[in-house]
Order: structure tokens, then sequence, then C-alpha cells
């Protein structure tokens, strides 16, 4: 397989770029439907697509499925499709400028949770950038400078879920194929939000039909950069870009929804980012 860093670079910002607009028509959408709904139709689609992945890979369904580890995996998959929900309805409420300022500190998250999740060593400098990232957060928050939005713990629940998640797919892929785990992740979450989602339809007006069929195919085409991006290039050389979503996504919530961006929540965003990007760094440069 070859490895092209400057390809692999150009798509993982295409990518990120793609989540942003998923994220915009989702926060869009949730805002006048109900937000598990959202999430339900879009696991559906994303549903048929890890399935269509899974069977290209691996020759069929049942060989896509099969492993040793069918209740982690399960639980990955409602671990990550609780996550969309909780991270969508902080967009909702927090917009999207702030939510993704507080959710960039997943990484360090996964930092600080490999050891003991793990068991892997996380050496005196990676603990200072993290606790340095989570300065940052103090800054996005302001502690002490008014009252704390309770609508700011949506972004933050999401970004320990999805270092969960995160921890768990490293964990699983020492017995299963990237394959498995993405078709498990797919189908699990389709489940969950088929049985929660369903109680709480309400039928889509005018054109909004297109933009949920946008969000589907957003959704479906940013997983598939994504896989484009690891099959091209290392992923420690290229993990770092995915914090474009941020800029990308913060961007949006300014032109298209009417946020505003605080000079904390600037200051913030560069602290945890810069902490983040330092620990990605690190923790390749301890595996290669």
């Amino acid at each position: 397989m070859r490895t092209d860093s400057r390809l692999g670079i150009l798509l993982m910002t295409i990518t990120t770029f793609v989540f942003a607009m998923q994220d915009g028509i989702s926060r869009y959408l949730a805002e006048n439907y109900n937000v598990f709904m959202v999430v339900m139709i879009r696991y559906w689609f994303f549903a048929a697509f890890v399935i269509a992945i899974a069977r290209h890979q691996k020759g069929s369904v049942r060989a896509a499925a099969r492993t040793s580890q069918p209740l982690l995996q399960a639980f990955r998959g409602l671990l990550l499709a609780g996550e969309i929900c909780v991270m969508v309805i902080g967009f909702v409420y927090l917009g999207l400028v702030e939510s993704h300022a507080i959710f960039a500190v997943y990484p360090l998250l996964i930092a600080a949770l490999s050891g003991p999740v793990l068991g892997e060593s996380v050496g005196w400098r990676r603990w200072v950038a993290i606790g340095i990232g989570f300065a940052g957060v103090l800054v996005i928050l302001r502690p002490g400078f008014g009252v704390f939005s309770p609508a700011a713990l949506f972004p933050m629940i999401a970004a320990m879920m999805f270092a969960l998640y995160g921890l768990l797919t490293r964990y699983v892929a020492r017995r299963d194929a990237a394959a498995t785990s993405f078709f498990w992740t797919g189908v699990s979450g389709a489940v969950l939000m088929t049985v929660i989602g369903l109680p709480n339809w309400q039928p889509l007006m005018g054109w909004d039909w297109a933009v949920m069929a946008l969000l589907c195919v957003t959704g479906a085409g940013g997983h598939f950069l994504l896989i484009k991006t690891y099959e091209v290039a290392e992923a420690g050389a290229v993990q770092p870009f995915a914090y474009l979503q941020l800029p990308f996504a913060a961007s949006l919530g300014l032109v298209a929804f009417g946020e505003t961006l605080a000079p904390n929540v600037a200051l913030g965003a560069l602290i945890v980012v810069g902490a983040g990007v330092f620990t990605l760094i690190r923790t390749h440069r301890k595996a290669g």
C-alpha cells in the first residue's frame, strides 16, 4: 500500500469540511424536528452504506459481522449513536461555535484515559499538554464570570462519550478487522436509533426532505472520505488535521446561523487545539 501524506492531508481537509456541513445540517433539522428522528434517518442511510462496504471488503454480511467480542462491538455502536444525539442537542442549545470549541478536548481525554483503559504509557509532556488543554476549556467556560451555561454540558458529555468510543475502537482492533468494527458501528447504532426514533416520528415539510437527503449523503460521504484518507496515509500524519472541523463548523455557525465568536472562546479553542495537536504528535512518535 502506497503512503502519500500530501494526498492524505488533502483528503482529511475535505473530510472535515464535509463533516462540518453535516453538523450544520443537523443543527438546522434538529431545530425544527425531533433530534432522535433526525439521527434515526441519518443512521438508516449510514447502516446501508456500512453494510455495502462490509460486503465489499469481507465478501458477505455474515463474514463482516463475525467477532469474538459482540457485546463490546455493539456497545461501541450504541455509544457513538448516543454521542451524536447529545452533540446535536448541543448544537441546538449552544451553537456550532462553542459546541465544537468544547468538543475539541476529546483527543486529550483519549490520551488521559489510554493508560487505565488500554494500559498505554502517558509521559509527563503529554500530561502537561492535557492539563493545558483543560485549562483552555476553562477559558471557554469562564467559571466565576457569570452563570455557567448548563448547555455547555452537552458537548462536554459528547466529548467524553466520543473519547470512550475511540478507546474502545482501539481495543477491539486488537482482535477484529476495521471492516468488522465499521459494520457493528453502523448496524447497532441504527437499531438503537430506530427504537427511540420511530416513536418520535414527525412528517418532514417541503424541501426539508432534500435537506435530510443531503444530511445522509454528507454522513456517508464523510465516512467514505475518511476511509480513503487512512488508505493513503498514516493516521499519525493526518490526525492533527481533523481539528480543521472546528474552524469549518465555527465559520458555518457564524455565517449561516448568526452565532458570535467571543474572545474567550477563540482563545480557549486555540489552547485546546494546540494542546491536542501536541498530544497527537507525541502519541504518534511513541507509537513509531
